[in-house]
C-alpha cells in the first residue's frame, strides 16, 4: 500500500502488526466520528491490553506487537480505529527503522496488505495506518502520518488525557485512612511526563482522511494535500481525462520556458514510464502529451497531458503530475501555477489546484492520481519543490511521495 490508499477487508477479524529494526510500542485508538476517543478507555496499548472489539497482542520480543481488530464487535459509535507505533527507546527517531505494517486475517494469519511509511527523519510516533467504517463496509487506509513529540503527541491529539505537569507534592502530607479505591484507565506512565510543544510546522501528511470528497458536488478545488475521490454518482470515473497545467511569468516581459511532465508507477512505487516533451505518447496510448510551450504566455492551460484511464495498463497504480524549468529559472519567477482535471468528453473541469506558495527551486511535484483496491481513483495537490531541472530528476522523489 502508499500512504492513502484504502483496501476493503475481506475478513471480519483483522490484526496489524508493525515490525521494525528496534522494539516498537504499539496501540491502537477507538474514535468517534468527531476523531476523538470517547475516555481513555478507548485507548488500547500493552498497559490496557482490551476494548470494546479491539485488544493488544504482545509478540513477547520475538514478534511484532499488534492490534487486533473484531468489526463486529466494535461499538456502532466508533467510526476508525488507528493503530499508532513509538520506538520503545525513549528520544528514539523513525529515521533510518522505517516501520512495516501488515494486515492480516486474525484467523488465519495470512496476509491481506503491507504498508512501510516513507521519508521518516525526526518522527517518533506514527499514526501507521486506519481501520475505518464507511457506509457500513470496513476498510483499511495506509496513513504514515508522524509526530515529533511521540506518544504523547498522539494522544492528546485524539482526546486521550495527559498531565501536563507533574503533580506537585504537598507541603505538610496528613495520614489519613485508606479510602476505596475506583478503578481508572491504565495510561501509559510515559505520557504522564511533561509534554512538550507540538512542531511549529504541521505534519507533512495530512490527518487522516482529512478534506476526502469526491465530485458528486460538482467542481471541486482543492488544497495543499487534499485529496478528492474520482466518483461521481457511486460510480468510478473511469473515462478519460485531461491533466492541465498552467503558468504565467511573474514579471511582465519575461518568458518561462516550464516543462510539464507525468511519471507512471507501479504499486511497489517502481517506475514505469514518464511522459514527457520529449515522449510524448506512453503506456500504448493511455498517456499523451500536448507537447512543449516554450514562453508560457496566454490564457487557458500552457501544457496538457490526457490520461485514458480505462486503458491504462493493471500495474500503472500511481501517477505524478510535475512541472519542471529545464532553463533554470526559478518558481519564484512564476506566477498562478495551477493544475486541472477536465473530463475529456464534455471540457468540464473537475478538480483544480492553485499553487500559492513558492520556493526557489526548479521542479514542483503538483498532484497525484492513485488507484485504489476498489478501482476507483483518488488525486491528492501536492505542491511540494524539488531542485531538478529534468523530469529524470523527479522520479526518485516523485515516488517517495505516492
Amino acid at each position: 500500500m502508499t500512504p492513502g490508499s484504502n483496501i476493503p477487508l475481506s475478513a471480519p477479524r483483522v490484526a496489524v502488526d508493525v515490525a521494525a529494526p528496534v522494539r516498537l510500542d504499539v496501540s491502537g485508538l477507538l474514535l468517534t466520528a468527531d476523531g476523538k476517543v470517547r475516555s481513555d478507555d478507548d485507548f488500547i496499548f500493552y498497559n490496557q491490553p482490551a476494548g470494546p472489539g479491539v485488544s493488544y497482542r504482545s509478540g513477547g520480543g520475538t514478534a511484532p506487537d499488534a492490534i487486533v481488530v473484531d468489526t463486529s464487535a466494535v461499538p456502532p459509535g466508533i467510526e476508525k480505529i488507528v493503530v499508532t507505533a513509538s520506538p520503545d527507546a525513549a528520544g528514539q527517531t523513525f529515521q533510518g527503522i522505517e516501520p512495516t505494517a501488515t494486515l492480516r486475517n486474525a484467523d488465519d494469519g495470512s496476509a491481506l496488505a503491507t504498508f512501510t511509511p516513507p521519508q521518516l527523519g525526526p518522527e517518533t510516533a506514527l499514526v501507521v495506518v486506519e481501520i475505518y467504517r464507511r457506509n457500513g463496509v470496513w476498510k483499511a487506509r495506509a496513513v504514515g502520518q508522524g509526530y515529533a513529540n511521540g506518544l504523547a503527541g498522539i494522544a492528546t491529539d485524539f482526546g486521550v488525557s495527559v498531565d501536563e505537569e507533574p503533580a506537585a507534592a504537598p507541603s505538610a502530607p496528613t495520614p489519613v485512612a485508606p479510602a476505596p479505591v475506583a478503578a481508572a484507565p491504565a495510561v501509559d506512565p510515559r505520557l504522564s511526563a511533561p509534554v512538550p510543544p507540538p512542531p511549529a510546522a504541521p505534519p507533512a501528511a495530512p490527518a487522516p482522511g482529512a478534506g476526502k470528497i469526491n465530485l458528486d458536488k460538482g467542481r471541486v478545488s482543492l488544497q495543499k494535500n487534499q485529496t478528492v475521490s474520482l466518483v461521481k454518482g457511486g460510480r468510478p470515473l473511469l473515462s478519460q481525462v485531461k491533466m492541465g497545467l498552467g503558468w504565467e511569468p511573474a514579471f511582465r516581459g519575461k518568458d518561462i520556458d516550464l516543462d510539464a511532465s507525468v511519471i507512471a508507477y507501479g504499486p511497489n512505487r517502481n517506475h514505469i514510464d514518464s511522459c514527457y516533451f520529449g515522449k510524448l505518447s506512453i503506456l500504448n496510448g493511455a498517456i499523451k502529451h500536448s507537447g512543449d510551450n516554450l514562453t508560457g504566455e496566454g490564457a487557458g492551460d500552457d501544457e496538457v497531458i490526457v490520461v485514458d484511464l480505462g486503458r491504462l495498463p493493471a500495474d500503472a497504480t500511481g501517477l505524478v503530475f510535475t512541472v519542471n524549468s529545464f532553463s533554470g529559472q526559478k518558481f519564484t519567477e512564476v506566477a498562478k501555477a495551477y493544475c486541472r482535471l477536465i473530463d475529456a468528453a464534455s471540457g468540464e473541469e473537475l478538480v483544480r489546484f492553485d499553487l500559492t506558495g513558492a520556493e526557489p527551486q526548479t521542479g514542483v511535484m503538483m498532484a497525484k492520481l492513485i488507484k485504489q483496491f476498489s478501482g476507483e481513483w483518488e488525486m491528492t495537490a501536492i505542491g511540494d519543490f524539488v531542485k531538478s531541472r529534468t523530469v529524470r530528476g523527479m522520479v526518485k522523489p516523485a515516488a517517495q511521495a505516492l
